[in-house]
């Protein structure tokens, strides 16, 4: 099976509370093998707009991926991710 990918584009709205979404998020990420392929970093917008981090997280194939947004766990640090963030994923 092939690999997959999220793709997350990020702006943090409170700089000092988003650790409370990593926190959260980091044991599930373990859980389900993500390899952080693409963390932040500086980058050139060459067009159209984008927001102040970039992610590329890699998975095993596509179940796993789904899996892993989908379970109770992301779930509930998603709801911290979006008190204290925007983003695309």
């Amino acid at each position: 099976m092939p690999k997959a990918y999220w793709i997350v584009h990020v702006t943090v709205h409170d700089e000092a509370r988003y650790p409370e979404y990593l926190a959260a998020a980091m044991p599930v990420f373990v859980r389900y093998g993500a390899n952080f392929i693409v963390r932040n970093g500086p980058y050139e917008v060459m067009e159209g707009a984008t927001r102040q981090r970039n992610f590329v997280i890699e998975f095993r194939d596509r179940a796993t991926a789904m899996e892993c947004y989908t379970c109770p766990e992301y779930q509930a640090a998603k709801v911290i991710r979006q008190k204290y963030s925007g983003g695309i994923l």
